[in-house]
């Protein structure tokens, strides 16, 4: 990407300039997230069949409420996986992840570090919308994040992006606050993906004076990338 692109992208999202730091090694005895809960996935259906399979499913009480399914978007082949905490309103009533100003803000995010949209696949960890926009509950993760599983054994991701505390927590397993998740290299899964963890859009929104530390994120996380 040339300079003054990236100085438009820049701006779009409120932040002048970055400096580069030195990448946290994740710990070679981690276990990843996901392999502790026994939720290897099993042999990966097509991405018809899995998506049909979200589309009707009943596991759990947020199937009463929503009013469609949130697979997912983005290229099958994508070599960055975008995973949030749950769909919301809007969300819920377009069947796309990150649609609305924050869907604006991450798309503008993305495209700070050479990556379109459509060149990402973008998911949540939740299907369906927690009644209110609430925080997924327990019990709603475990029976959600094995498709979000099956969904990598498809795609086959180099590298995930967490953007936001909870779909951090979750994915990690973890209590940790944020602050404490960022900067690190973690690992995910069976096949201990490479995950970053970054803001939420709508947290950017309500706080634009963290836009800085999303792109010092975004920039840790091509850096990650680039080692893979």
């Amino acid at each position: 990407m040339n300079r003054r692109r990236r100085q438009q992208y820049l701006a779009a999202i409120g932040v002048e300039a970055w400096e580069p730091r030195r990448p946290a090694a994740a710990p070679a005895h981690a276990v990843p997230p996901g392999e502790r809960l026994g939720l290897a996935p099993p042999e990966a259906p097509s991405w018809a069949v899995l998506r049909a399979e979200v589309c009707a499913c009943t596991r759990c009480g947020l199937a009463a409420t929503r009013t469609q399914t949130v697979f997912g978007v983005g290229d099958s082949r994508a070599e960055w996986l975008i995973v949030g905490e749950a769909p919301g309103a809007e969300e819920d009533r377009q069947g796309e992840p990150f649609v609305g100003r924050a869907g604006k803000l991450l798309n503008a995010m993305l495209r700070a570090i050479g990556l379109p949209r459509e060149r990402v696949f973008i998911a949540n960890v939740v299907k369906c919308r927690p009644p209110g926009n609430r925080d997924p509950g327990a019990p709603e993760v475990r029976e959600c994040l094995p498709y979000l599983h099956r969904q990598i054994a498809l795609l086959q991701p180099k590298i995930m992006l967490a953007v936001g505390r909870i779909a951090a927590q979750n994915l990690l397993e973890t209590d940790e606050p944020l602050a404490r998740m960022r900067q690190k290299v973690h690992v995910f899964g069976p096949a201990r993906v490479p995950l970053v963890v970054t803001y939420h859009p709508a947290h950017l929104l309500r706080t634009p004076a963290d836009k800085r530390k999303a792109w010092d994120d975004l920039q840790f996380a091509r850096e990650a990338f680039a080692r893979v």
